[in-house]
């Protein structure tokens, strides 16, 4: 549960928790699962709900839970603010009698209104726009809550502004669109790389500014670069001392489009040639086939080679070329869903759908074992759809229950487990900053080294889903991969495509910097490499 907080808090979704507590006389103490605190009695573990809450109350007495019910919904409707809300319950409260009054249980209308900036800030908004000859949309998870793809669409082209899309953003406009980019930032493709260097200004619709979108705030080349935000939250507005716009992404445009008259980028034909530089690329990236002297796409590799993949998978399928497959051949109608690992990267650049709020990607937490239970939540809200999971060896060993509940209720959801021997995101990360394999590999212990670089597990994922009653496939080449994917589809119960991919054949770079955490002082080269390369991106980098 302090999960989904954290996971609703970032992803601005209400959700609203009603965790048993602690005995509030404390008789019993201390009670199953209770940490007794010895300088703090009145701590619980419910006291970890509060960095990951909007808002967080403890009933104490049945009375409290009056002003405690009211507020919960203050914060569950505040479109700017809302998140988790915690309502602890000790366990001796909950069984207390307390006659309410009946006016409590009367009905509320909590209404969600459209708010529009002040009239000083549209006008401050309009002039910056109308000094400008290369701006750049950024479409947030803001511009779907507010229902916005439309309106921001129609902004786009009157203006000719192109517009790149956020993992929350993704979907809310057709990929097919010509101004439509696709993905930004450190997950971003070449296309909206290319363009985001040289804007002039940076109009974000409902963002948050993520270092993921901004690059660790080193996107952004331009030296008069400015920032105009549409946000209803002030605080994510305020970001990057833009001049911020506090309001509905749907009413504000359609008052700039209305009021910005006769205004027109100065864009030629840097659009196109970035987009087909992009489409170029993204063509390679689906053809990718292993064959003699192959060399993968990340080749920061120290102990991993494809050869002991091979040898003891026997795949030769690249996780490009699966995802370029996958994209081909799934209905326009499904939904796809995923959270963390390589494939967010993948699939922000290389996913392509023109069907409304088809990507839900949550990468606000990035929360491994999120895709499963996201992937029922998604079957129950859209019945009539073909849904898939988009997850990683490494997510599905972590949490997985949920499958059962789909088979359970006969709920058919769709598995696409990549299967790369570990959790190759991070052990990019860990080789890229010249770690090197760090316990991110399944492999087994080698007896001469006593590390975990010896051979690779042959994990059988489809055998796990075949005991818990999915109908399952074991996919190790292109045509085993189509076949699967069209048998599923004919299938009345829950599936699980078990994909042998090639470990670092993942989407890799396009000029996009990610500032993390590297030691400034160490006995390895590589890592002293890698800290002086930090040292000259931070440089080129906004300081705030």
């Amino acid at each position: 549960m302090v999960t989904a907080a954290a996971c609703a808090t970032a992803n601005n979704i209400p959700i609203l928790l009603l965790p048993g507590d602690v005995f509030s006389t404390r008789q019993p103490d201390p009670v199953l699962q209770q940490i007794e605190q010895p300088h703090n009695l009145s701590i619980s573990t419910n006291d970890a709900f509060k960095p990951v809450c909007k808002y967080w109350d403890r009933v104490s007495r049945p009375e409290q839970l009056m002003s405690a019910m009211i507020n919960a919904m203050r914060v569950l409707t505040d479109m700017a603010n809302t998140g988790a809300v915690c309502i602890a319950l000790p366990q001796d409260v909950q069984g207390e009698v307390y006659d309410f009054p009946e006016s409590f249980f009367k009905k509320r209308v909590h209404k969600m209104a459209r708010q529009l900036p002040s009239i000083e800030e549209l006008e401050e908004a309009i002039e910056l726009i109308k000094s400008k000859k290369k701006p750049l949309i950024i479409c947030g998870g803001g511009v779907k809550y507010s229902e916005a793809g439309k309106c921001l669409l129609n902004f786009a082209k009157k203006f000719n502004i192109p517009f790149a899309e956020t993992q929350a953003g993704k979907s809310a406009i057709k990929s097919s669109e010509y101004l439509n980019l696709g993905g930004i930032g450190v997950t971003g493709n070449l296309a909206a790389n290319i363009i985001a260097k040289e804007c002039d200004l940076v109009i974000g619709v409902g963002t948050r500014f993520t270092d993921f979108t901004t690059a660790s705030k080193s996107l952004f080349k331009n030296e008069d670069v400015d920032f105009l935000t549409i946000n209803t939250s002030k605080f994510d507005a305020s970001k990057l001392d833009a001049v911020s716009l506090v309001g509905d992404a749907k009413v504000t445009l359609e008052y700039l489009s209305d009021k910005l008259e006769y205004y027109s980028s100065q864009y030629v034909n840097e659009i196109k040639e970035a987009k087909k530089a992009w489409d170029e690329e993204l063509n390679r990236l689906s053809q990718i086939e292993y064959c003699e002297g192959f060399e993968p796409e990340v080749t920061d590799m120290v102990e991993t080679t494809v050869e002991d993949f091979i040898k003891v998978h026997g795949s030769k399928l690249t996780q490009t070329r699966a995802l370029g497959i996958i994209n081909e051949l799934l209905k326009e109608n499904s939904i796809i869903v995923g959270s963390a690992g390589s494939l967010p990267g993948d699939l922000q650049r290389m996913w392509q759908t023109d069907e409304k709020d088809a990507y839900h990607m949550e990468y606000g937490y990035s929360c491994m074992g999120y895709e499963i239970a996201a992937t029922l939540g998604a079957k129950l809200a859209c019945p009539d759809k073909e849904v898939y999971a988009m997850v990683g060896d490494g997510s599905f060993q972590m949490l997985h229950s949920e499958f059962v509940t789909a088979i359970q209720e006969k709920q058919k959801i769709n598995l696409l487990l990549f299967d790369n021997s570990g959790f190759g995101c991070i052990n990019n990360l860990q080789m890229g900053n010249g770690i090197g394999s760090l316990c991110t590999e399944f492999r087994y212990r080698n007896e001469e080294t006593n590390k975990l670089d010896g051979d690779f597990m042959a994990i059988d994922f489809a055998k796990i889903a075949s005991g818990y009653g999915a109908k399952t496939y074991t996919v190790k080449t292109g045509e085993e991969l189509k076949y699967a994917l069209e048998d599923a589809k004919k299938q009345n119960v829950s599936t699980l495509i078990d994909i042998k991919v090639l470990p670092k054949t993942m989407t890799h770079g396009y000029d996009a910097w990610w500032h993390v955490g590297i030691a400034g002082v160490a006995q390895k080269e590589s890592v002293n490499k890698a800290f002086e390369e930090k040292e000259i991106n931070l440089k080129e980098a906004r300081k705030y």
